[in-house]
């Protein structure tokens, strides 16, 4: 999926885990460039120290949250009040565990009481629609006479619409193709629509994920400050928009009329960085559309649901069930089918619209209330420095870029794909359509909007031309790998130096880049199957060649990359390198980490997630 960063919160259950989410924080790559800003832990600092403070006492254990795509491993015992009155009781191990508590986690639970003015018990009729019963919401003894205690604020509206005036200048619109000269990454660049020069499909007809092949026209690409450039093992930010289907579908759950949606209109906001991507913290005043602003700036299904939006949908919610579920999910007593409601199947705004039909909030108080849609960054899966295409006229400078659709079940019983994948999967098959008919795709004039990276991407910064290196990837996380492989057979003094290690289902489906290595791919690449062939995942590799594994972690200059879903996967191969290291170095298991985090500091052991890159 497309990259977007749910939150993590603590959640009481039965039963302790001791996973932990990780991130990487990238710094700008040149002192001249700007810097991207990192994105910190979301976990307060005392948390891991409150946990062994509790669990010491033997009061309670406590997990993370999951991420949103998937259930709780274990049910919360939050779903019951009366569980976490035992649990947490009524002293100093409550308020230290409140301290702590993300704001919207179980150990703010109430319990739901009667209204005393009420005249009799008033049940809440839930909302017959799809929608709502996909939400999986736990209403409990929840009435129309329920006391609601602790209720979330009405959030205030950031955002304001105004006509433009009698002098103002004409403004036109490419909604369809390109960003608002607002959306800047940078200022003052922005961001650079690059044309579609050749795509095609890497993967094969029924493989479990389909992986396209991107190449970018970037010869246009202006100059930026610095020795800023395109580097090998770089990335690339893609301003993905919203699926057009998607905000007609909000406009029409909104009432947005259809003559107001692409009119021009004055924009206002009280401040912050919206609808930019990193500018300054400031108030406002542009010209855009109100397509422009759901299609580019604000995101529509990434996020899971937030506490204010949910306010809000009550606010302007006419039917009192509607509303009652509605104010419950924003209260103390809905905390825990709130937390349930965040972890559980991915939901999007229009299936929120959907869910409670009687609310109509004005276009702006929603945007209010949404996260901004973030640029999705993919690893070039080349080196920029020597690839190019040649026309009938002159030398094209292109990228290359491999990208994966991620897809999550949608409500309605389909497929759900990522913004950024969705989007780049609707380009390919565009010009896959046209050259099947023996049309140009480059008579199409297919865009990505897209920026240079400047993102200090640690496969980028600890990449070096000489040097013995292994390269260990599954899926399309092998895709930047193709670039060192490509910029080290520049170096004459590279044989037997580049080991590839290439982790894939099944090799008849989803091998991406066979024969498209630029050298004898049985020399250097190991290929492991773990739904094909001897069904081994990449770590039994690692395994398997302990020997060199143990060389290159000694090597004076020796590097192991690792590119793939952090979980499992990275997981799964740092598990086996240290059982190397314990092996070969003949050391125990605190030792090993020990050695291992030593080899991390230096340089020499670089893992990344391809989540994260993309």
């Amino acid at each position: 999926m497309d990259n977007p960063h749910g939150s993590f919160h603590p959640i009481i259950t039965q039963q302790r885990s001791d996973s932990s989410a990780s991130s990487i924080n990238y710094r700008s790559s040149s002192p001249d460039s700007p810097a991207t800003p990192a994105t910190e832990s979301e976990t307060e600092p005392q948390f891991d120290g409150l946990l062994e403070e509790l669990k010491d006492e033997g009061i309670v254990a406590i997990n993370r949250a999951p991420p949103k795509d998937h259930f709780p491993p274990s049910k919360p015992i939050s779903a019951d009040i009366g569980e976490v009155q035992k649990i947490l009781g009524e002293g100093e191990a409550k308020t230290k565990l409140e301290k702590a508590c993300c704001g919207e986690g179980c150990c703010k639970l109430q319990a739901l009481e009667l209204d005393p003015d009420s005249k009799g018990h008033l049940p809440v009729v839930v909302p017959d629609n799809d929608a709502f019963r996909s939400l999986r919401i736990r209403l409990g003894a929840l009435s129309l006479d329920s006391k609601l205690s602790k209720t979330l604020d009405l959030p205030p509206g950031t955002v304001s619409f105004l006509p433009l005036s009698d002098q103002a200048a004409p403004y036109e619109s490419q909604v369809r193709k390109h960003p608002p000269k607002f959306v800047t990454p940078h200022p003052p660049y922005e961001v650079f629509s690059a044309k579609v020069h050749h795509t095609r499909e890497l993967t094969k007809p029924g493989a479990e994920k389909r992986t396209y092949h991107f190449d970018l026209d970037v010869t246009e690409y202006p100059e930026e400050s610095g020795t800023v450039d395109f580097v090998v093992g770089g990335a690339i930010g893609v301003c993905a928009p919203n699926d057009e289907a998607i905000v007609d579908e909000v406009f029409e759950l909104l009432g947005v009329l259809r003559h107001v949606r692409d009119k021009p209109v004055m924009l206002k906001t009280t401040g912050g960085r919206w609808p930019t991507i990193w500018g300054d913290e400031m108030p406002r005043e542009l010209t855009t559309t109100r397509r422009e602003l759901l299609t580019w700036c604000s995101d529509l299904q990434s996020y899971p649901p937030t506490k204010p939006l949910l306010r809000l949908l009550a606010e302007y919610a006419d039917a009192p069930n509607e509303k009652k579920i509605l104010m419950y999910l924003s209260s103390a007593q809905g905390q825990a089918a709130f937390c349930d409601f965040r972890s559980g199947p991915h939901i999007t705004i229009p299936q929120i619209l959907h869910a409670f039909p009687s609310s109509q909030p004005p276009l702006p108080r929603l945007i209010s209330v949404l996260s901004a849609l973030m640029p999705r960054f993919y690893s070039l899966s080349q080196d920029p420095m020597v690839s190019c295409q040649r026309d009938s006229t002159q030398s094209r400078r292109v990228i290359e870029m491999a990208v994966t659709v991620h897809e999550t079940d949608n409500w309605r019983g389909g497929p759900r794909k990522g913004v950024g994948s969705g989007f780049l999967e609707r380009v390919a098959q565009k010009a896959m359509a046209a050259q099947v008919t023996g049309v140009d795709p480059l008579s199409l004039d297919l865009r990505v909007p897209m920026f240079r990276g400047l993102m200090a991407n640690p496969l980028a910064r600890q990449f070096c031309m000489d040097g013995p290196m292994m390269l260990i990837g599954s899926g399309v996380g092998i895709a930047p790998f193709r670039g060192f492989v490509h910029r080290r057979l520049m170096s004459e003094n590279v044989t037997n130096k580049v080991w590839v290690v290439q982790g894939i289902r099944d090799s008849l489906l989803d091998q991406i880049y066979s024969g498209d290595w630029g050298v004898h791919e049985d020399k250097i690449k190991t290929i492991v199957q773990s739904r094909g062939g001897t069904h081994e995942y990449v770590q039994d590799a690692v395994r398997h060649q302990a020997d060199l594994v143990w060389f290159l972690l000694n090597a004076l200059d020796g590097r192991i990359f690792v590119c793939g879903s952090a979980k499992g996967m990275g997981e799964g191969v740092e598990q086996a390198v240290v059982d190397v290291i314990i092996d070969k170095g003949n050391l125990n298991n605190e030792e090993a980490h020990a050695y291992l985090d030593g080899k991390k500091n230096e340089g020499q052991y670089i893992a990344v997630s391809r989540t994260i890159l993309a």
